[in-house]
């Protein structure tokens, strides 16, 4: 898989920085992330580098279906509760006004208790 050696999300996938893997498979690696913004919060982030969604084209059509269909099952397992009374949020930032930190496609998938919230 292509990497850029100066992406962190790309020294995370190769083990050069320590994450707290939540699934890995030949293609995805997922993480818990480092400043959770919900009690369940990892990042999904494709093994090829890819800097954003901006970048994505039919070639990677299989590949983001796998992850959409992944992040259920993920959130789940990770402490989210069931729809319709549960759920979870997906995020994808793209580029810097779309509030892009790191240039490496990455899903965001956050949910999970919230007492504070009703409903």
């Amino acid at each position: 898989m292509t990497a850029d050696p100066h992406c962190i999300f790309c020294k995370i996938v190769e083990g050069q920085i320590p994450s707290r893997k939540v699934y890995e498979d030949d293609e995805l690696f997922v993480f818990h992330d480092i400043h959770p913004w919900a009690p369940v919060h990892f990042l999904m982030v494709p093994k090829l580098h890819i800097p954003s969604m901006a970048q994505v084209g039919p070639e990677q059509a299989g590949l983001l279906g796998r992850m959409m269909a992944l992040a259920p099952k993920l959130a789940l397992q990770e402490g989210c509760r069931p729809y319709p009374e549960g759920g979870f949020r997906i995020v994808v930032n793209t580029g810097a006004e779309g509030g892009q930190e790191v240039h490496h496609l990455h899903v965001h998938v956050m949910g999970g208790p919230r007492p504070w919230l009703k409903g």
